[in-house]
């Protein structure tokens, strides 16, 4: 099955019933709340926001991290895959594509209402943007690698959490260090979201396989 088939079935699915929407609405449900949490300080929600954006975003790409390889593994889709010659790195990277287009665009659209309810200046917003561009392909590479290495397990969701969380903490600081302006932090977002997307698929595709054996 070609690249653009496995992406599109993916796509497809997750927007069957309206599931990519859960990531954008928990995404925004976050948002909301945390508002009334900090108080009404307009000066420190604007001084927080972007990385309140950033930690909301990196739930909700972990949000349906369950239903990203794990099904396949059991439907034996990932067998099919292999029977007929397609490397499986090459199926995860499809799935990383799939999993990017299926949350990001909706995600980065909903921050900017993120953004008003933290009072975040234009500067700031397009900010926030240009680094969830840059580091959301890191996300998503990531959900699928941790996907991939707890398919099958009962309560696999709770442990993908404890998986990707961690390892997800140089894309926050450097996603939350670029709204400064400052070039040297974007230009880590970029390289720590590169290093992810270029490797997971190779660590999703040996996960796979061993669990396929």
């Amino acid at each position: 099955m070609r690249f653009g088939a496995i992406v599109a079935r993916d796509l497809r699915r997750a927007w069957s019933g309206g599931g990519a929407w859960w990531p954008v609405a928990f995404f925004l449900l976050v948002a909301c709340l945390f508002p009334f949490a900090a108080g009404p300080d307009a000066a420190l929600l604007a001084r927080i926001g972007g990385g309140v954006i950033w930690a909301a975003a990196l739930l909700a790409a972990l949000l349906p991290v369950e239903r990203l390889v794990g099904p396949d593994v059991e439907a034996g889709v990932i067998d099919q895959y292999a029977v007929r010659g397609t490397p499986l790195a090459l199926v995860a990277f499809a799935k990383i594509v799939a999993h990017w287009l299926g949350f990001a665009p909706p995600l980065m659209l909903a921050a900017v209402v993120a953004g008003g309810l933290f009072d975040l200046s234009a500067a700031t917003l397009a900010r926030v943007e240009w680094g969830l561009l840059i580091g959301t392909p890191g996300l998503a590479a990531l959900a699928v690698a941790t996907a991939a290495l707890v398919a099958g397990l009962r309560g696999g969701g709770a442990v993908a959490g404890l998986v990707m969380l961690p390892l997800a903490i140089p894309l926050l600081i450097f996603g939350a260090g670029s709204l400064d302006g400052g070039a040297g932090a974007v230009k880590l977002l970029a390289a720590v979201s590169l290093l992810l997307t270029a490797g997971a698929p190779w660590i999703a595709a040996a996960a796979i396989r061993v669990g396929m054996d």
